[in-house]
């Protein structure tokens, strides 16, 4: 027998892989042309990262992913610990999932008033709810994690996804390259909600890496009280300690009501049904694009759509 036909066999013997992990699916999410949207600005192309295409439904699977990844690596989270986290509602689900794959316990500190489906979810998956006063939001979730931790130093796992650098790393090493590979490197325009800040925050530090002119957008409600979940209104908010406030090359205050119609739009002219989030990020393009039509100046311009509106479908 030749070499050749030796080391044909020799591979034909090797266990054929037969399917993919459940956390192998997070990720190399497509980005969606908004054809007819987009038609209203010439020389404008706007795409949509639709990331509710994830195994958890939303873009805070890739984060979570990375910060258990990075809590296992260290040591610090082992078999049978349980993780301890706050959220307003997607990256718990996402931990929710993980702990549920990894045999972990979760723990996760989410306000009385988050959306049913997501509450509904995090049951299914068997993790422990801690709910917080519904008036302090996403913060009140923030510091009841803190206390629980502190209190219970052997007991939990404190991920701390708002101070943890594995969040916006994720999204360095995997939400840019995406978008680089996805528009062959012809991105000139940035966009994303600020809530954790590490979607915007990774993606924008690679993206401007790979080109300096690159224009990020940043997005923000216009106060602080407000109906955009999972984003964060920073000036009356516990700031997280990954932000970079350097990294925006402009910052757009939007209103509920602008978010909530271009979420609309999006229904009616695209047949996309997303999150208040994904509105936002839409809307904010759409001040990009009206700039850069008007200029007659062509441009790329990227948003990030962080879940599916399905999941906020009894709320609609």
């Amino acid at each position: 027998m030749d070499q050749a036909l030796r080391t044909s066999v020799r591979a034909s013997r090797k266990p054929a892989k037969l399917g993919r992990g459940l956390l192998e699916l997070i990720g190399n999410t497509p980005l969606l042309t908004l054809s007819r949207i987009e038609r209203d600005f010439p020389g404008v192309h706007l795409l949509a990262k639709a990331e509710w295409f994830n195994p958890g439904g939303s873009v805070k699977d890739r984060a979570a992913a990375s910060i258990v990844a990075d809590a296992e690596a260290s040591g610090r989270l082992s078999n049978g610990a349980s993780l301890l986290d706050a959220s307003s509602g997607n990256t718990a689900v996402a931990y929710a999932m993980i702990a549920a794959a990894k045999g972990y316990r979760a723990t996760l500190c989410v306000p009385k008033n988050a959306n049913p489906q997501v509450l509904a979810l995090l049951k299914t998956y068997g993790a422990e709810i801690v709910p917080t006063d519904p008036l302090k939001g996403s913060d009140g979730a923030i510091r009841e994690a803190r206390r629980l931790a502190a209190e219970h130093p052997a007991k939990f796992v404190y991920l701390d996804q708002y101070n943890n650098p594995a969040n916006w790393q994720a999204h360095y090493r995997t939400t840019a390259e995406e978008i680089w590979q996805q528009t062959k490197g012809t991105v000139t325009h940035f966009v994303a909600g600020l809530g954790t800040t590490g979607t915007f925050i990774g993606t924008t530090r690679r993206l401007k890496e790979l080109n300096p002119m690159l224009r990020a957008i940043a997005v923000q409600p216009d106060a602080a009280l407000h109906g955009l979940e999972g984003l964060k209104h920073l000036a009356s908010a516990i700031v997280p300690g990954i932000y970079d406030p350097a990294l925006p090359d402009d910052t757009q205050f939007l209103p509920t009501e602008e978010a909530d119609a271009a979420a609309e739009r999006l229904i009616q002219q695209e047949g996309l049904l997303v999150g208040a989030s994904s509105g936002a990020a839409l809307a904010a393009g759409l001040r990009v694009a009206r700039a850069l039509a008007a200029a007659h100046q062509p441009a790329v311009v990227v948003m990030i759509f962080p879940d599916s509106g399905a999941r906020y479908a009894a709320e609609m």
